[in-house]
Order: structure tokens, then C-alpha cells, then sequence
């Protein structure tokens, strides 16, 4: 395997490759601009680090992977897919202004990568260490799952590229998450004429909101919250059909399971109606304990970071589960994830690609 020289990371370096995978738009469940951001990130590692990229097809499309070789003893864990659609960069391109970076992606989670690469392109030695750049993370990781939990296991560290907490803090513990749909069935009738002789699936739909937003214990972390509902075809029709989606977060094994049976027995208050409840929380919750090791190894690297439980989810919240050690916000400082206003902090780049190097050095000495 040919290594490029090793040496100081390049602030400027990175900004040209993190110009370039931001300029390759990447929403999640569009194969075809994933397939083309796949590529761009397989460029940049080769180019960084050598070695062959190897793309893993999906159905969701292609994952990135990439192994120095040797025992694996390092997990680099990473999305390539973003939440914004085709058009984004039109509207919003990459910029560097002001000592931040903008343009959709930067902080979620494109600059991590980034930093991880040039980080990696320090070590002489990157033996053990092996890259995973999922393909699915922000719609689930339904086709990336077995392949991050396969190489997590064989690896048995991870370190995840996601975004720094407020502050850039690390990520020390993430909350369970998951989505649940609530579909009532109703009967249409004319909502003049015969109002009675319909079943409401809105009233319905109303009574289970209530009933599932009572689902939640904020003061252990739980939040159940409603999200989207729709209802009804026209205004003089009783509506037949209508939806709940709900947002569900937990930080314990118990709440998860508490939870997921609360909504299976959900039951309809009108008579007549009926109810199809689907989801789950399927990301388990990434306990502090899951973090501890290797928080421990950072704040010797850097003794003023800070670790912080969040509420989101990520694919460490996977890895964590098996019990592999997994800490989790070592991509960018910045903000604004999944909005306009997204950005990266370009004066801790060097940092925090430094400290992805740091960490990968201590883990393979232990």
C-alpha cells in the first residue's frame, strides 16, 4: 500500500476537499447522487491516505470503506448522506467567510470526515485503522446497520465523525430514538347531511394525540412528542383516514421497552374506528458508560474538552449497543445541523483532525 508523506495538517488542504464533497450534493434515498458522492469521498481518502476505497453497493446506495491493513483495531465511523435536497448548493453554495465555513453538509457531517482523513494522513503508521462512510445514517442506517456492527465487533473501538456538541464538546451519551406512525381508519360520511353516520378519523387522531404525548417521562429523559398528523379529503366529508407520526427519545433499555408497549396498546376511543401502529425505537440508547474509556484518553489529549449526553441519535448509538467502546462528536465545531444556517468553525479544524490522530495512536498502544 503506497503512503502519502505524513506531516502537519493543512487548514487549506482541507478546505479544498471539504469544497469538494460538499459540491457533490448527497440527499439520503437518491442512489444516483450517492453514488456520485461515494465516489468524490473514495477520492479524497485515496488521495489523503492511498490505498484503495472500496465502495460497498446498497441499496441505498454505495458506502465507503477503506483499511490500512493489519489487525483491525480502530473503527472511523461516518455518513456521506446529507438531509438536503438536489438544488441546495444553487442556493446555498460553499463558502469560507468570516472564519466559517457554510454550504449544506459542512457540520453534518462532511467537515468530520474531512478533519478524520487529514488527521489520519499524519500518523506514519495507520496500521489497524479502517474507515466507514455509511451511505444512510440520517434515514436510519437500514442498509449500513450489519456492516457498521460487523466492523465495529472486529475493530472493537469507534470513533464517530459526527458533529461536536454545543461548544465542541463530545458526545459522551445519546439518547435512544425512533419514529412511530399512528394510522386510524374511519368511516367517510357527509359532514352535513349525515355526520353520524360517519366515524371521525381526525376526532380519533385527536384523542390519540393526547394519549401519546401522556407517554412521555421528560424527567428521566423520555420525550414522546407528536410530530406531523394529516386528516381528511374535503371540508364537507367526515374524514376515513388519518396519520401520527411521532418522535420518540429514551435513555434507558426499560424506557425503550416501555415505550414500544405503550403504543402497541393503543387502543381507539370511538366506536367504529381502528388502529395500525408502526415503529419503534431503533436506535438503542448509547449509555456514558459506552464512552468512558476513551473519553478518558481525549481529555489527556485535550484537557479542556468537555463530554455531554445529547438527545440525537447517531450511528454510535449501534455500536455502542454490542459493547464496543464508542465516543462520538469528533467532526466538526460548528452548528446549525440539518438547517440554513449550518456551519463549521475553520480555527478548530486543526484540533480536532489532531485529536482523531491522538486517539487512534493511544487505542492501538493499548
Amino acid at each position: 500500500m503506497t503512503m502519502p508523506s505524513t506531516g502537519h495538517v493543512s487548514v487549506d488542504a482541507m478546505l479544498d476537499d471539504l469544497r469538494t464533497l460538499v459540491e457533490v450534493e448527497s440527499p439520503s434515498r437518491d442512489p444516483d447522487a450517492l453514488t456520485a458522492s461515494a465516489k468524490a469521498v473514495a477520492a479524497v481518502v485515496e488521495s489523503r491516505l492511498g490505498g484503495e476505497a472500496v465502495l460497498v453497493a446498497s441499496a441505498a446506495g454505495p458506502h465507503v470503506h477503506w483499511s490500512a491493513g493489519g489487525e483491525p483495531q480502530v473503527l472511523v465511523l461516518g455518513h456521506h448522506d446529507t438531509v438536503f435536497p438536489l438544488g441546495t448548493l444553487e442556493r446555498r453554495p460553499f463558502l469560507v467567510e468570516d472564519g466559517r465555513a457554510t454550504g449544506p453538509g459542512v457540520f453534518d457531517m462532511l467537515g468530520g470526515l474531512v478533519q478524520a482523513v487529514h488527521g489520519l494522513a499524519t500518523l506514519d503508521d495507520r496500521s489497524g485503522v479502517e474507515i466507514l462512510v455509511t451511505a444512510d445514517e440520517e434515514v436510519g442506517s437500514g442498509s449500513s446497520r450489519a456492516l457498521l456492527e460487523e466492523r465495529a465487533l472486529a475493530c472493537g473501538a469507534v470513533l464517530v465523525l459526527e458533529g461536536a456538541a454545543d461548544g465542541g464538546g463530545l458526545k459522551t451519551g445519546r439518547k435512544g430514538c425512533g419514529t412511530f406512525q399512528v394510522s386510524v381508519t374511519g368511516r367517510a360520511s357527509h359532514a352535513g347531511l349525515e355526520p353520524a353516520a360517519g366515524v371521525n378519523a381526525l376526532v380519533e387522531a385527536a384523542h390519540q394525540v393526547l394519549d401519546i404525548a401522556a407517554l412521555g417521562r421528560p424527567g428521566i429523559g423520555t420525550t414522546v412528542t407528536p410530530t406531523v398528523a394529516s386528516a381528511g379529503t374535503l371540508d364537507n366529508v367526515v374524514p376515513a383516514e388519518a396519520t401520527v407520526v411521532v418522535d420518540v427519545r429514551v435513555e434507558s433499555a426499560g424506557e425503550k421497552d416501555r415505550v414500544e408497549a405503550a403504543f402497541a396498546a393503543l387502543a381507539p376511543h370511538l366506536d367504529g374506528a381502528r388502529l395500525s401502529v408502526q415503529g419503534a425505537v431503533g436506535r438503542p440508547p448509547m449509555p456514558e458508560s459506552a464512552s468512558a474509556e476513551l473519553f478518558a484518553v481525549a481529555k489527556r489529549l485535550l484537557p479542556e474538552i468537555e463530554g455531554r449526553a445529547v438527545g440525537g441519535g447517531s450511528d454510535g448509538n449501534f455500536t455502542a449497543a454490542l459493547g464496543v467502546p464508542t465516543l462520538d462528536g469528533l467532526g466538526a465545531v460548528g452548528g446549525g445541523a440539518h438547517a440554513d444556517h449550518e456551519y463549521l468553525l475553520v480555527e478548530a479544524m486543526t484540533e480536532r483532525a489532531n485529536l482523531v490522530a491522538g486517539l487512534v495512536k493511544a487505542i492501538r498502544k493499548a
